[in-house]
């Protein structure tokens, strides 16, 4: 049920630049490979000491300060956001300029855009991020149609009737998909490495998507001041936060009639520290800031959402897709059978919640104000707490199996002690001294037979257990080892 606008009260933007993510599962092990197959195709590898990438991937007029950007972030953030370059297990960034002037048809009209860059990412627990960065270029840009573009470029699958009807033309070549345009055109080298194995069974999803089957939308939307309203109203806020652009007619619209509703929802969703003239819209599918900043400012909020905002947004998602997986593989876990798993998982939540999830990351005000909202919207801290009990759950299980194992370890040697030593003691351990002579044993009555038996089946048994617990620990140093490098 939607609700139509009037046309004429439609805002004009003087800047729409958008950042379009798509996480994605790294098959094992890789990483390393992915890696070189981004520089065989032109991606440069991103690091904070390159001073001169701070304004090589965002557009003409627009820098990211990298020692801003580190400051931002507390010292054991930065050493997983900004890596140096023998750090594996970190965000590893490798970027590219793409420059690509392209047009988006859709069923209501066409809209000029530009790719200016596209950034990788290499991350810890097999996952990655890819990101399309671009900019509208229309010289009278309704609101409307900048948030129906990007509802239709951030949708890599058709799944819907518009959809269908919406095509990608850049360099001469026509794109009926823009998982074909970014897949096929802007990382052609990236998909012989995305994992299936998360979509195993599913009946219509060809991509591993861990959240949604679209990606997800950074967005800056800068308004004119003389043509907007007074202040950038609830509803504006809502349709941003919603991707709420035209219906098939080509009006604008909104997903929802009731005032209280829309009020509350922006209420909730909203950062409004610099309100009335910027605010900052969060909920799982975007993030977009609206202001009606002077051109000064609005140069500095948009080099905070290609910098310090950008990352900040990365490790949520980051925080929520590992905090699901973990969930999923403890779901999936047989617990009376796959022990060997639950040690890992062990291993993997304590990995995680010691290197990865901290409660202050972010050392400016702003930003950690705006970090808290993102992580309130996508929920971290309760799937954090829900880890963290099955943790708990783990280690009590983990306690009660291997004190089972020793108690029927210890059952087994007693036995075989006590009934070998009685019998392989008194009545066959002087045939075995020396040179056995295994004629003697033709002549032997039923208990020497079964001391016999129970003394060669202690040896072997012995043996066995012996063998079995070097194994498990070579596995178990193994497995660590390679869950370190992920």
């Amino acid at each position: 049920m939607t609700k139509l606008l009037t046309v004429s009260a439609e805002p004009a933007l003087h800047t729409a630049l958008m950042q379009f993510i798509f996480p994605f599962s790294i098959k094992d092990g890789e990483d390393n490979t992915l890696a070189g197959q981004l520089l065989q195709d032109g991606f440069t590898r991103f690091f904070l000491d390159n001073k001169d990438l701070e304004d090589a991937y965002y557009g003409e007029g627009y820098c990211v300060s990298h020692e801003k950007m580190e400051r931002s972030y507390l010292p054991f953030a930065a050493h997983v956001l900004f890596p140096r370059e023998k750090d594996e297990d970190s965000f590893r960034r490798f970027s590219k300029v793409n420059d690509l002037p392209c047009r988006l048809e859709m069923p209501q009209q066409s809209v000029h855009f530009r790719v200016l860059s596209t950034d990788v990412f290499i991350c810890p627990f097999q996952l990655g991020f890819l990101t399309v960065r671009v900019r509208i270029e229309e010289e009278t840009l309704p609101f409307s149609t900048a948030l129906e573009f990007a509802d239709r470029f951030r949708t890599l699958e058709d799944s819907s009737f518009q959809d269908k009807q919406t095509h990608i033309h850049c360099d001469n070549k026509s794109f009926q998909q823009v998982e074909d345009f970014v897949f096929r055109n802007l990382t052609p080298g990236l998909e012989p490495f995305l994992d299936q194995t998360e979509i195993d069974g599913a009946y219509f999803e060809t991509l591993p998507f861990f959240v949604d089957e679209r990606m997800m939308v950074q967005a800056f939307y800068g308004f004119n001041r003389q043509d907007s309203q007074d202040e950038l109203s609830a509803e504006i806020r809502y349709r941003a936060s919603q991707l709420d652009g035209l219906d098939l007619s080509g009006n604008p619209y909104i997903s929802a009639s009731d005032p209280e509703y829309i009020e509350n929802y922006v209420r909730e969703h909203s950062y409004n520290r610099w309100g009335p003239d910027t605010y900052y819209m969060t909920n799982e599918q975007t993030f977009c800031c609206l202001s009606r900043a002077e051109p000064e400012i609005a140069t500095q909020l948009i080099n905070q959402m290609y910098g310090q905002y950008y990352y900040g947004l990365l490790l949520s998602i980051f925080h929520k897709i590992v905090l699901l997986k973990l969930a999923n593989l403890h779901s999936r876990l047989r617990i009376n059978h796959d022990y060997d798993e639950i040690e890992n998982l062990i291993f993997l939540i304590n990995k995680f919640s010691a290197k990865f999830y901290f409660l202050e990351l972010i050392s400016q005000s702003q930003g950690r104000e705006i970090f808290f909202q993102l992580r309130k919207v996508y929920g971290n801290d309760a799937l954090f707490e829900e880890v963290k009990m099955t943790l708990n759950d783990l280690f009590q299980y983990q306690d009660k199996f291997q004190a089972k194992r020793r108690d029927t370890l210890l059952m087994i040697l007693t036995v075989f002690t006590v009934v070998s030593g009685i019998y392989g003691m008194n009545q066959v351990i002087e045939d075995l001294k020396g040179r056995i002579d295994w004629s003697k044993m033709l002549s032997y009555s039923p208990f020497e037979y079964l001391a016999l038996f129970v003394t060669f089946t202690g040896i072997a048994v012995s043996i066995f257990l012996t063998l079995k617990e070097l194994w498990n620990g070579f596995r178990s140093r193994r497995r660590k080892r390679f869950f370190s490098k992920d």
